[in-house]
């Protein structure tokens, strides 16, 4: 497995324990339609939430959420509208962001509420 690969895994291994220690119910990891994935797919309360997580290790320039661009939100809300409709939800929807830096051994996560929103 790569390097860049075990560091994702590792992301997602973190973002998934911080969901849980808030309240959120983990229902799918890496769930997938088609060539389009989402990293987790969580709920708390009334709330379906998406959640795309971002790991990367020091440094990097930017903010890792602003890696996300228009074409892999797009991604995301098409995926989890063929989630909504297969599994038949009935909960609002929402697409949260979980942006984690590694550095030696250590790690900062970020998570962001609603950090997009589909559009028309």
């Amino acid at each position: 497995m790569s390097s860049t690969n075990l560091i994702g895994n590792l992301g997602e291994s973190l973002a998934s324990t911080h969901l849980v220690g808030r309240g959120f119910k983990i229902l799918e990891q890496n769930w997938r339609f088609g060539k389009k994935e989402i990293d987790i797919i969580a709920e708390i309360e009334d709330f379906i939430v998406f959640v795309e997580v971002k790991t990367r290790e020091e440094p990097f320039p930017g903010r890792l959420e602003e890696y996300i661009n228009r074409k892999k939100q797009r991604h995301i809300i098409s995926a989890a509208n063929e989630y909504i409709r297969l599994k038949d939800i009935d909960k609002e929807g929402r697409f949260d962001v979980i942006a984690i830096v590694l550095n030696r051994g250590n790690h900062e996560l970020e998570h962001i509420e609603e950090a997009f929103y589909p559009t028309l």
